[in-house]
């Protein structure tokens, strides 16, 4: 049987700017440094005992024409002067033996402290839901974290997000933002 749990993962983003939109998110894949790989989206796991490994170290392990599997998110516009982003947020378990969540989002008009902050509140809902971990959804990100950090089966939260300003002259700007599993 062949063993599809990713052992590690990386965090990546990237930015693009061309006047065709396609060539636009090739470049946001070119400045992540996936662009020669063939990309999987998948939902959003992070695997039991993945050990979270930085940039570099991970576009050692994967080489041009592989197939990679990916949480993504990408936000795209040709208007000028349009804020957007793209972010992945990560919630990982106490308990490495369970899984967490990986959450993807993209917003218009947010900064990217605004942007990375709702896609890690995304991620801890999940795996605080997953894990029966009680919360409010009224309160403010700052209060359910403290409720989280308290409950202690959730060890950390952090997010990989690419914001920017839509290209002046009405080219198409793409934002990026990923997890890279390792098998």
């Amino acid at each position: 049987m062949l063993d599809l749990v990713a052992k590690k993962l990386f965090l990546t983003r990237g930015k693009g700017i061309h006047q065709d939109k396609l060539t636009s998110f090739e470049y946001a894949l070119r400045d992540a440094g996936i662009s020669g790989t063939n990309l999987v989206l998948i939902s959003s796991i992070f695997p039991p005992g993945a050990k979270l490994i930085s940039r570099a170290e991970g576009l050692k392990l994967i080489r041009p024409g592989s197939v990679q599997f990916v949480i993504y998110s990408r936000q795209q516009s040709n208007e000028p002067h349009r804020l957007m982003a793209a972010s992945v947020g990560i919630a990982e378990p106490a308990d490495k033996t369970k899984y967490g969540y990986l959450s993807e989002y993209e917003s218009f008009g947010e900064t990217e402290k605004e942007a990375g902050d709702y896609a890690e509140d995304i991620a801890a809902q999940m795996l605080a839901s997953s894990l029966g971990v009680k919360f409010d959804l009224e309160k403010s990100w700052d209060e359910k974290r403290k409720q989280w950090k308290i409950s202690g089966e959730i060890y950390k939260t952090r997010n990989i997000t690419q914001s920017a300003v839509g290209d002046p002259k009405g080219r198409w700007t793409t934002v990026f933002a990923a997890a890279v599993l390792i098998l």
